[in-house]
């Protein structure tokens, strides 16, 4: 672990990754890699060399079949991808889920692909907890899928993958994963179509993700926005629509860029040097030192371990204003409406600033 951390170099007080996780040395050195081999004109085959790389750490850190992954260059770029491909029917998703995990699902329901139900909060001032009882409560005959979030990016909470997918039967389980692997040490076989970012807890920049699907998922969501990459033989030019490749490749578009995999492979292979137990591990007891900093301010994040991440959400009179005070001293947070700031750890995270934070905030 020592070694892992001495791997960053983000600032003490930098408490900010649910929006962006600052890469690693490791990363940075093998996108400058990639750059030297594109500048003296690499061949394509030693370039997209690093896509094969990622695929392979992809499948051993989610537990699917390489041919069940493929990369893709957003958590966004993914779901939209999965969106158009569902089969027909409805569905079911949180009206609190992030923009990234509504936007695919609306555009697939304006081009008449299938319907979409946004789950409403009971309590008009409580984000909605996706838990298996509410998804089971909103089950319909209609419903061939449900999209959830593995962790909640207004409040932290972890959705239980294992209850949803119990519950849901043989459905469709759509996972936007981005705020929860790389540090949550958990079966991410549940989901049927698992879609990550890798630039927050991955920190392996922007322009870095990947998409990974189940054998139910493989068998129902259709390439209808795959392209020639996601076909047999894409090179060979003859005007012809060509079959889809077999697993998840059918979804790919185009070729990707090579400083991209590079980076996501080297931020993936650095995280299994120590391993997600001891990342989620290490943020579980930073979280709980911060929250005995902060036990006498409002915290909105669940309270319970098995219910959270690295995310805590702490309730404010004025968060610009909290924001700005926290920012003076060095210390990065997000605001999140007007009365709630958003903190977020990592396993790099120096606990010798919560008091220092807690301060701020207790003012």
């Amino acid at each position: 672990m020592d070694e892992y951390r001495a791997a960053f170099r983000e600032p003490q007080g930098y408490l900010n990754f649910a929006s962006f996780g600052p890469p690693s040395l490791a990363v940075q050195n093998a996108i400058g890699a990639a750059v030297s081999q594109a500048v003296l004109g690499g061949s394509s085959a030693v370039l997209h060399a690093a896509d094969q790389r990622a695929l392979a750490a992809i499948a051993r850190l989610t537990g699917f079949p390489e041919q069940a992954c493929t990369l893709a260059t957003s958590t966004s770029a993914g779901l939209q991808q999965i969106a158009f491909g569902m089969p027909a029917g409805e569905v079911l998703v949180s009206g609190d889920e992030f923009p990234s995990n509504l936007y695919p699902w609306w555009r697939a329901q304006e081009a008449g692909l299938l319907s979409v139900r946004a789950l409403e909060r009971a309590e008009p001032e409580c984000p909605l907890q996706v838990t298996p009882e509410v998804i089971a409560a909103a089950l319909r005959p209609e419903t061939v899928a449900v999209a959830i979030s593995a962790v909640d990016f207004r409040t932290g909470y972890r959705a239980d993958l294992a209850g949803l997918r119990q519950v849901i039967g043989d459905r469709l389980l759509v996972v936007d994963g981005i705020q929860g692997f790389g540090v949550l040490d958990q079966d991410w076989t549940h989901a049927d179509a698992l879609a990550v970012g890798g630039q927050k807890w991955l920190r392996a920049g922007w322009g870095t993700g990947f998409l990974a699907l189940s054998p139910r998922g493989l068998d129902r969501i259709r390439p209808l926005l795959g392209s020639w990459t996601g076909v047999e033989e894409p090179s060979v030019y003859d005007g012809q629509e060509h079959a889809p490749l077999a697993g998840a490749r059918s979804l790919s578009v185009t070729n990707l860029s090579p400083f991209s995999s590079a980076a996501l492979g080297a931020a993936l292979e650095l995280l299994e040097t120590v391993g997600v137990a001891a990342v989620q591990d290490r943020i579980e007891q930073s979280v709980k030192v911060l929250r005995a900093e902060l036990q006498d301010l409002p915290l909105l994040s669940p309270e319970e371990p098995q219910q959270r991440a690295g995310i805590l959400v702490v309730g404010v009179a004025d968060a610009q204003q909290a924001l700005a005070a926290l920012a003076e001293t060095g210390i990065t947070a997000t605001a999140h409406g007007h009365d709630r700031v958003r903190l977020s750890v990592h396993a790099t995270t120096d606990p010798a600033v919560f008091p220092l934070v807690a301060s701020i905030l207790g003012r």
